[in-house]
């Protein structure tokens, strides 16, 4: 008697390795999902914070030293027109230094006040509502600062108290006023003295979304005004955004992507370190653009 014998499929051979390289090795199955976007999806995210932390770092730290250059530079400037009595004692170009201003009891001193308020004109310093009259002139002169970024030069405007001195040197002479009131975005200063200057920040060093107001009395007689004031724009605004930096930006961020491609093109085909070097000024130059053309869409007494 013989034992029975077990036949083999004929497709058993193959059937069993094949199961075996498609379970450890092979191309993944219909119900295995494909994961090769995950590098590419961390390296964009990495990179998006790494953007956002250096914008951080260029609204907290470094726009402090552009607003420092630009003081050195308007300081100088106004000082020589002071001097050969040049000085704007009406209305004047954009930017234009045209006031030093000190406030003793917030250490700020010798600090140059601009013409215009929007987002650009207060990276350069404390901005004049170009529609009020300049300080020491017959009636409410209005002045804006920054209370976080670019140097913030009314950071602690809240800190000031009635009785201190706020005094403000123009082509016109040298004005001193008295603070005697406050105010705030939903409380608008209440003072019927003719002859007065006030002071506006933003109320948070996050996002502001409401205002600080501090206001003084002229102490003595005004200076005649000088021509008629403009119409302000709703860039000039209190928290207002210069919405024009948009298009600026756009065209900033397309040329630091552009710089960076080649950057990376230039590596693979030089030496990597050289093509760094020579590409990393280029980079730095464009991103400090695109901060600083992000930082005019904040508000502009951020």
């Amino acid at each position: 008697m013989t034992a029975p014998t077990l036949e083999r499929p004929a497709n058993a051979a193959t059937t069993a390795p094949d199961k075996a390289v498609g379970s450890a090795g092979g191309p993944p199955g219909p119900g295995r999902p494909r994961r090769q976007w995950l590098p590419a999806a961390a390296r964009a995210v990495t990179l998006a914070a790494v953007l956002l932390l250096g914008f951080a770092g260029y609204l907290l730290a470094l726009s402090g030293l552009q607003e420092a250059r630009h003081q050195s530079t308007a300081y100088a400037t106004l000082r020589d027109r002071l001097a050969n009595a040049t000085a704007p004692t009406g209305p004047t170009e954009d930017g234009a230094p045209l006031a030093v201003l000190d406030v003793p009891a917030l250490g700020l001193r010798q600090a140059v006040v601009v013409e215009g308020t929007t987002g650009r004109d207060l990276m350069r310093g404390p901005g004049h509502r170009r529609d009020t009259v300049l300080p020491g002139q017959p009636g409410v002169a209005v002045l804006f600062g920054r209370s976080t970024a670019f140097g913030a030069p009314f950071a602690d405007l809240g800190r000031l108290k009635v009785g201190d001195r706020i005094d403000v040197t123009t082509g016109q002479g040298s004005f001193h006023y008295t603070v005697n009131t406050y105010g705030d975005g939903d409380h608008p200063i209440q003072d019927t003295a003719p002859n007065r200057l006030v002071l506006v920040t933003g109320n948070s060093d996050w996002i502001p979304t409401s205002t600080v107001l501090v206001g003084a009395r002229l102490d003595g007689d005004p200076e005649p005004a000088g021509a008629r004031r403009p119409a302000t724009t709703p860039a000039d605004k209190v928290l207002a955004a210069d919405k024009g930096a948009l298009s600026a930006l756009q065209l900033w961020s397309l040329a630091l992507l552009s710089a960076v491609t080649a950057a990376v093109v230039a590596a693979r085909r030089w030496r990597r370190a050289a093509a760094y070097l020579c590409f990393a000024p280029v980079v730095a130059a464009l991103l400090w653009s695109v901060y600083e053309n992000a930082a005019a869409l904040l508000p502009n007494v951020y």
